[in-house]
């Protein structure tokens, strides 16, 4: 083959690599389904153990598979003495590299550690969709010289979630926009934190380090740092009347509106809507109506952008929920892994039911066939 016969297709973009049965994706009419249900349904009806089920096992669980599952995903809480050591050696660190750390430290741990199986290995998923939660959240006390908080039994995985950062059980209101926010994330096909851990999984290595590379993969600024570049932004602009201006600056300089634009959508990312009224309800509930004004000035700014398939993406309204639920902004990154482990689960154990190497070509195009100078001669 020549260089001329060779087609490039940088960042794989169009390419399809393999078939799978879990998450369709429409970019250009707006669709996201989870084995065949439309997302819609599931943000506004399911409940991400719900979900989390549908997606690990293809099919809505009946009441008691989904109480087995949920007591399952309840006693898997609390983490390893030995973990909450390692976050402690690592507290100064981002907590999207104590996160790596963490999630990697527990394979040692697992009692399925030696297991591959398929089926060891959704048990192991499940283990991690309630420790990573635990992890996020140990290593935010313990870096504020805090004991981490003990894991609920009561309360389900979002409300869990927010209970750990500080002891204190949320609203209800709160509870459900995570919940919704979590099954909004749960899975989103080949990107690239999916994508990096199929890679992983295609070697035979073990889910722990396929969701290990998964996290450095979403810990990058281009994958998974959207929703905390909004809040800055919408901290920058203040109040909603200098949104306008604040936008046509940015683009009047090329820079780029965060929380805009998607890779895959060309219409509006259709989980962003179930999150723009969550906002909407959440910062009045809290006496803050400020940022979902300022977001909304943002949208209104950025409407003349739509027609060229420019819309507000999940990340938008997602970052102003989590700053709404008092967290600091460098855990909104580990808040999007939170929601996207049983994802993460179901797309390795898709890569080992039918596993391949994944090994992409490259076109080599530097020199050839050069002769080797000794060094006493260069």
């Amino acid at each position: 083959m020549t260089s001329e016969d060779i087609t490039i297709h940088r960042g794989l973009t169009g390419v399809y690599f393999d078939r799978s049965n879990t998450t369709y994706i429409d970019g250009k009419n707006g669709v996201l389904e989870y084995r065949g249900y439309n997302i819609n349904e599931l943000a506004e009806q399911s409940t991400f153990e719900e979900t989390a089920y549908l997606l690990i096992h293809g099919t809505l669980p009946t009441q008691a598979e989904l109480d087995e599952y949920d007591a399952e995903l309840k006693s898997a809480r609390e983490l390893p003495e030995q973990i909450c050591d390692v976050l402690e050696m690592v507290k100064d660190s981002h907590p999207m590299d104590a996160l790596r750390t963490g999630v990697s430290a527990l394979a040692s741990f697992d009692p399925d550690r030696n297991d591959n199986s398929v089926e060891a290995t959704i048990r192991k998923g499940n283990r991690l969709t309630s420790q990573v939660p635990s992890i996020v959240m140990a290593h935010h006390n313990i870096r504020q010289s805090k004991d981490p908080v003990k894991p609920s039994t009561v309360l389900n995985h979002a409300g869990n979630f927010l209970y750990m950062m500080d002891g204190n059980e949320p609203s209800a209101e709160a509870m459900a926009l995570m919940d919704k926010d979590f099954v909004l994330h749960a899975d989103h096909g080949s990107n690239a934190s999916a994508f990096t851990a199929r890679v992983v999984a295609g070697t035979a290595a073990d889910i722990h380090g396929a969701v290990t590379a998964g996290i450095a993969a979403l810990s990058g600024p281009s994958h998974g740092g959207a929703a905390e570049n909004v809040m800055q932004m919408a901290k920058e602009i203040g109040t909603a009347d200098k949104a306008a201006d604040y936008v046509q600056n940015l683009l009047s300089n090329r820079e780029r509106v965060m929380g805009f634009g998607h890779r895959v959508y060309k219409a509006e990312d259709p989980r962003a809507g179930h999150l723009r009224e969550g906002v909407k309800s959440l910062s009045e509930e809290m006496g803050q109506p400020e940022w979902y004004q300022i977001l909304e000035a943002v949208v209104e700014a950025m409407k003349p952008y739509a027609r060229r398939g420019i819309h507000a993406n999940v990340d938008f309204f997602a970052g102003v929920i989590y700053y709404l639920n008092g967290m600091p902004q460098d855990l909104f990154v580990p808040i999007f892994a939170v929601g996207r482990i049983p994802g993460w689960t179901i797309q390795v154990v898709e890569q080992f039911e039918h596993n391949i190497l994944i090994r992409p070509l490259l076109q080599y195009i530097g020199e050839r066939e050069q002769k080797y100078v000794p060094i006493g001669d260069r």
